[in-house]
């Protein structure tokens, strides 16, 4: 599946990577998985890193659909949740920028895209300065 998740629980952080060709009913399956899944809690901080995106789905009307039921878990409550998309092409900036949007009149989300994967980690209140180490740091 070109999208995976990976929760840390005690970090209060979901790291989500897309690979390949970014299809709109995988991500949601991926993002019903991550709300069964027993570590997802709201407002747990989430790292969308979109480096290895080669293409995306265009329907914007699936799209819409799946960011609502998105937002009826991510935004629950009063507490935020940040989402940090990660992308450093024109694709995978496309598709953060596309997102972000989706966010903006969603009560309870900030949104933030990087293109720096120190500074994403940063402003999530990590301290590694890449997403390997960070991944090593939790293996």
């Amino acid at each position: 599946m070109p999208v995976s998740f990976r929760i840390f629980p005690r970090r209060g952080l979901v790291y989500v990577r897309y690979d390949g060709v970014a299809q709109i009913d995988e991500t949601s399956e991926a993002f019903a998985a991550y709300a069964q899944h027993p570590d997802c809690q709201p407002g747990q901080k989430q790292l969308v890193d979109l480096t290895h995106l080669t293409g995306y789905d265009e329907d914007y009307v699936k799209l819409m659909q799946v960011q609502a039921q998105k937002a009826d878990v991510l935004a629950q409550g009063p507490v935020e949740t940040l989402m940090i998309y990660h992308a450093t092409t024109d694709i995978a900036l496309r598709v953060a920028h596309l997102a972000k949007r989706s966010w903006q009149d969603v009560a309870g989300m900030v949104t933030v895209v990087t293109q720096d994967e120190a500074e994403a980690l940063s402003l999530l209140g990590q301290s590694e300065r890449s997403f390997s180490a960070l991944l090593e740091q939790m293996a």
